[in-house]
């Protein structure tokens, strides 16, 4: 149990160590229901979890790591070709969970009783950095998810560096109501708690009024949470009180981290990390907070920027490269996929993220976007989508905003936004936001065309999808 110390016993106990949705277990209830299901999994070829925010899949969840079984989570929305896709390709044995479907693809299903005990002969499996830990799987944007292969090693070495970097202990409540499926709502936000002795409270759904009642002193979220929370004044004075407000999964608007800091007394922290990756550079609780950055590099881990011709980009706060890490947070490769693992290193030994960003010669991190659909190539022009949003939203009548490259047979590519409209400002005109934005970047910055939008199409992280305004689908 050494990835999950607060289960040693070394923090003591507490009735409420853990509560999600209302649901509240001590750490050595949680161990017991938890040890039940390590003692069904043990020697399973891996353990899918149907991850519904409850404390039974957190109980599973911990139950496949003590098992020492590869632990796969599967969103509770998946529909059934995604479903079967992630069930097949991870290699499961066994489906644990609440209220699990009919049809569980051929695997044995674990039904969770937080009730449920080991027997006496039951022990952890033996503590090994190397084995999987889990089988994340990406979002599947350009084709079939892909399964990351996550060692127990890269968890440790993560949560350690960003307790490090957020000054986060047992002394803290960290408060969330993000998916239990993805690094940030699960590895982040419940094997952190586990790691560091926090305790824990899921909201179940991340309401402004749900996060403003836990009284929490560290706070997850990602834009959409906080730009609800932003709205929603008396709910975000509730907050406070807390010590430290992290956002990430997506760039935060710089409006929102505005209004946060008006109506919070404190700036929000904003971090960066990928499935593969882990996190990997974050903003320090006590270090600066500027908006639309996401920090320096995590202890151990190292950045750089690289050209579409694989020669060095500067740190100079202004050139655009693919951001490249190194670190020992990093994934084992996908699972079963050694062509596509081999091509997201470097010859030299960099994982090649695909996203685009810019360093300052401070070392700050400010990240533009997916080199796929951000990096816009213009007239002869690169430029970050990231930075076109940012002045959009600078305008006041501009409640969001999201930018992609349109194909245009004069300029290769031609930037289009599409802009939602804020409350209460008045009928917005295409031209006042092109010009709008070319008297705050360089004219060849600005946008082409501007498509008026009740909302952008967002997946379960606030992340625009993109592909789907370039295919036609506001």
């Amino acid at each position: 149990m050494g990835l999950l110390t607060a289960l040693d016993g070394g923090y003591g106990d507490r009735a409420d160590a853990v509560a999600v949705d209302g649901a509240a277990l001590s750490w050595e209830q949680l161990l017991g229901a938890a040890g039940a299901v390590a003692e069904r999994a043990a020697g399973a070829p891996g353990l899918a979890v149907l991850a519904r925010p409850t404390a039974e899949t957190v109980a599973a969840v911990v139950g496949g790591l003590l098992a020492g079984v590869p632990v796969v989570p599967l969103p509770p929305d998946s529909g059934p070709v995604e479903r079967a896709h992630i069930l097949r390709d991870s290699g499961a044995a066994l489906l644990a969970g609440t209220g699990l479907p009919e049809d569980t693809e051929g695997l044995t299903a674990l039904p969770v009783d937080l009730a449920d005990r080991p027997s006496g002969a039951w022990r952890p499996a033996a503590e090994d950095g190397d084995r999987t830990a889990f089988v994340l799987y990406t979002s599947g944007t350009t084709g079939a998810p892909k399964g990351a292969l996550i060692p127990h090693r890269a968890v440790a070495a993560g949560l350690d560096a960003l307790a490090d970097a957020w000054r986060w202990d047992a002394g803290d409540t960290l408060v969330h109501g993000l998916p239990l499926f993805h690094v940030h709502g699960l590895v982040l936000g419940v094997l952190g708690a586990l790691r560091t002795g926090s305790r824990l409270v899921h909201t179940g759904r991340p309401t402004p009024a749900g996060y403003a009642a836990a009284r929490g002193s560290l706070y997850f979220g990602v834009p959409t949470v906080w730009s609800r929370i932003a709205a929603d004044p008396a709910a975000a004075r509730e907050l406070a009180g807390a010590r430290l407000l992290v956002s990430g999964s997506a760039p935060l608007p710089v409006p929102v981290f505005e209004r946060l800091r008006q109506l919070t007394g404190q700036a929000p922290a904003e971090r960066y990390g990928m499935t593969e990756t882990l996190i990997t550079v974050a903003t320090r609780a006590d270090g600066e907070r500027r908006p639309g950055a996401v920090g320096l590099p995590l202890p151990g881990t190292r950045t750089r920027l690289a050209g579409e011709d694989g020669r060095p980009v500067p740190a100079d706060g202004e050139s655009v490269g693919e951001l490249q890490v190194q670190g020992p947070t990093l994934f084992d490769g996908y699972l079963g996929r050694p062509e596509a693992t081999a091509a997201s290193w470097t010859a030299d030994g960099w994982f090649r993220t695909g996203d685009v960003a810019v360093i300052g010669p401070d070392g700050f991190h400010r990240i533009v976007g997916r080199a796929s659909v951000d990096l816009i190539k213009s007239g002869g022009y690169r430029i970050g989508a990231g930075e076109v949003e940012a002045a959009l939203r600078d305008h006041p009548g501009v409640a969001d905003a999201a930018v992609v490259g349109a194909p245009d047979p004069d300029l290769g590519q031609a930037v289009v936004a599409y802009v939602v409209p804020g409350e209460g400002h008045g009928a917005l005109g295409e031209r006042e936001l092109i010009d709008f934005v070319a008297r705050r970047l360089s004219a060849h910055k600005r946008p082409r065309r501007v498509v008026l939008v009740a909302d952008l199409p967002r997946n379960a992280m606030g992340k625009v999808l993109k592909q789907r305004l370039l295919d036609g689908g506001a």
